[in-house]
């Protein structure tokens, strides 16, 4: 499965963790079809599942009681990445699965050592291995996403179009600040994401305008409408781009992973 250390050019997956405290944000989804489009592109990518409900793995065709040892158990260093990541339908993405027991972590984690960066120390010895990592966070700030964030090279944020959109976002920007500062000095947001947009909606363009006016290039000029095909998708076990390849959302997801793909061809000129 690893790529082989040998080839000429040494590389670093770039970590992206996708987060928002608010439930229902699509998240996970965002995660799922974004992480297939990268990979239908060439690209290698692993997703963490790191939120306890465990959709992420779900979502891509794995049960809850075929899952074996995952993120849970890579938290507190009872197996590696290369020894719990597993294959999906979709070829060159991979993922590491949730089980339920990952619901305790925030109480154990406290007492162990370097708690914020068992994620982080996890994720090094496979960070050649790939070319992106999506982490799905759980809808909290709590050491699970700190773990995250403190893993990641940037933020991406599913926000979804409704009245209290912004809501709460502040808490995640000093989040992610306070990570920045203590944690991850190279931490940054990626992308905001407008999700469920609904084109009927004059709210959806009202809070699409303010998301744009507060978050400026940040956002994400794809947004990914409200589609029943991408709500239907994951009681099959696949990404909407493998369920309904023509539908709304599927188009969306595959514009977003080029917009993605272009950010990180910038950010990269710009970096060297």
């Amino acid at each position: 499965m690893p790529a082989d250390a040998s080839s000429a050019a040494p590389k670093r997956a770039r970590i992206l963790a996708l987060a928002n405290q608010k439930g229902g944000v699509g998240k996970t989804t965002t995660t799922i079809n974004l992480g297939t489009a990268l990979a239908a592109t060439g690209k290698r990518v692993l997703i963490v599942d790191n939120d306890p409900q465990g959709n992420a793995s779900t979502g891509l065709g794995i049960g809850r009681t075929d899952r074996g040892a995952g993120t849970y158990e890579l938290l507190f260093g009872e197996t590696t990445v290369a020894a719990s990541v597993r294959g999906t339908s979709i070829p060159k993405l991979f993922i590491v699965t949730a089980s339920a027991d990952l619901s305790g972590a925030e109480l154990e984690l406290v007492e162990l050592e370097r708690r914020e960066f068992r994620l982080r120390d996890a994720l090094a010895h496979v960070v050649a291995d790939y070319d992106y990592i999506l982490i799905d966070c759980p809808p909290a700030l709590g050491l699970l996403t700190l773990n995250a964030l403190a893993a990641a090279d940037s933020v991406l944020v599913p926000l979804q179009c409704e009245f209290y959109a912004l809501e709460g976002l502040s808490q995640l920007i000093r989040t992610i600040e306070r990570v920045k500062r203590t944690f991850n000095p190279s931490l940054e947001i990626q992308g905001v994401v407008l999700t469920m947009f609904d084109r009927r909606n004059n709210l959806s363009d009202m809070v699409a305008a303010d998301v744009r006016g507060f978050f400026g290039e940040k956002v994400y000029e794809t947004v990914i409408p409200r589609n029943v095909r991408v709500s239907e998708a994951p009681s099959h076990g696949k990404p909407v781009l493998l369920y309904d390849l023509k539908s709304a959302g599927a188009q969306a997801y595959i514009h977003l992973a080029g917009e993605v793909l272009k950010r990180e061809r910038n950010r990269q000129s710009v970096h060297g």
